[in-house]
């Protein structure tokens, strides 16, 4: 007698592994050719095995798709679709465009948060024209690049123009660390990303026609022999003009004109607004 002829099998065991697997594959097409040429050469419990694995993707697949549904019904709250501009934009292969960005990376948009940020992008890009749609189509990569904590302290410098390395991090509600910390290092990281990044540059003085004027030397450090300190209180930070629209249009919610409320299936977008 063979060892699998007295494995004990698990319950729901049998025919119904290889009926699961056509349901499966009804429900994923991309992968039903897969599972047809396997279904005859894996065993009862590699196929249950799959099974699982496969039901755990579909419902993550599910989950995403409600959080997408969710965050279209927010935009769609938040504009007008009486103005026929914004009927003519939201129609617009950019527009589209825009939509299809977003959505395909909604694997980076992994908070609450940062989906808030995504709605908010949405909604401000159909109702304004300030920036192009390149633009738009950056302010959506740097949703993917950068964390929250990158976001909280370019909403800091967006408060207080000219505010410093160490009045950001007291503000953000940091407590005080040693220069040599992997805390320290990461917000020098973080302050590095944001400036070659073109999100926030140090305060520099401009002329009649908005030409920089070139920095003088500062005195104070000319004999010093520390380095910068990550929470220095001497070079004073602003946000670029790319930095400032990104708040405009990212961090700047829409009043919304409609009550939205999310389905818990995966109804069509539009079932719950009132």
């Amino acid at each position: 007698m063979r060892d699998d002829d007295i494995e004990p099998k698990p319950p729901g065991y049998g025919p119904y592994a290889r009926a699961g697997l056509e349901v499966i594959g009804g429900a994923l097409p991309f992968v039903g050719g897969i599972l047809a040429a396997g279904a005859s050469f894996w065993s009862e419990r590699e196929q249950q095995a799959i099974n699982d694995f496969l039901r755990a993707q579909i419902a993550m697949m599910h989950e995403e798709l409600r959080e997408k549904q969710r965050v279209l019904g927010e935009v769609v709250a938040r504009i007008d679709i009486h103005d026929e501009q914004i009927k003519n934009r939201i129609r617009s292969d950019e527009y589209q465009s825009i939509l299809k960005k977003a959505f395909r990376n909604w694997a980076g948009t992994e908070s609450q948060k940062k989906q808030e940020y995504v709605r908010n992008l949405l909604s401000n890009a159909a109702a304004t024209t300030i920036v192009s749609d390149d633009v738009i189509m950056l302010f959506l990569d740097w949703l993917q690049r950068y964390s929250e904590f990158h976001f909280a302290v370019v909403g800091e410098i967006y408060r207080n123009k000219g505010t410093t390395r160490g009045r950001i991090w007291s503000k953000l509600g940091r407590r005080a660390v040693r220069e040599d910390s992997a805390d320290a290092d990461l917000f020098k990281l973080l302050i590095r990303d944001l400036s070659t990044g073109g999100v926030i540059r140090q305060h520099r003085e401009t002329d009649y026609a908005g030409n920089f004027v070139a920095k003088k030397p500062s005195q104070s450090r000319g004999n010093a022999r520390a380095m910068t300190s990550a929470f220095d209180n001497e070079d004073q930070y602003e946000l670029t003009a790319l930095g400032s629209q990104f708040v405009h249009y990212v961090m700047t919610e829409l009043t919304p004109k409609i009550t939205y409320t999310a389905t818990s299936g995966t109804a069509p977008v539009g079932e719950g607004v009132a």
